[in-house]
């Protein structure tokens, strides 16, 4: 009776240890890749930054976007659809606001929880010939299946 009790204790004890090893691996891998949207996003838009960004190089930063994407920046207009961001870009890039001064985006501090990441970031630009960097500026990304469904931006 008691190796019964035991065989019982100790497969019970095999099974928690499995799922709690799984389901850190999870949580791991959730995080990992929120993260490298996070990255991914950030890198092509120093891309669209310069001068020389191309339709794609917006195409391609919309990709990680779900359908029903919202941008919010109460400061400078409120809330944008994905459509209304999306022709905001292209105006930007034929008006020629996308000069190259902003040279790269550092991440200064990041936390990523479950469906959201927080970033505080500061653009690096050149004014001048002058590399500087700006102020740290807070932004919250959320995300559904995936992909970014909305960014909030506190700055």
């Amino acid at each position: 009776m008691i190796s019964k009790v035991t065989s019982i204790l100790s497969v019970i004890l095999f099974v928690f240890i499995s799922n709690s090893i799984n389901a850190q691996e999870v949580t791991k891998t959730h995080k990992d890749s929120l993260n490298n949207v996070i990255k991914k996003y950030y890198e092509l838009n120093v891309k669209i930054f310069q001068s020389n960004s191309t339709l794609e190089d917006i195409d391609n930063v919309f990709e990680l976007f779900t359908a029903d994407f919202t941008y919010v920046h109460p400061k400078y207009g409120g809330t944008y659809t994905r459509e209304k961001l999306y022709n905001g870009y292209i105006r930007n890039q034929k008006n020629g606001g996308y000069d190259g001064t902003v040279t790269d985006i550092e991440i200064v501090n990041k936390i990523i929880g479950l469906n959201a990441v927080v970033t505080q970031k500061r653009f690096i630009e050149n004014k001048n010939g002058e590399i500087k960097k700006g102020k740290a500026e807070m932004t919250l990304f959320e995300f559904k299946n995936g992909k970014i469904s909305r960014i909030f931006e506190y700055w």
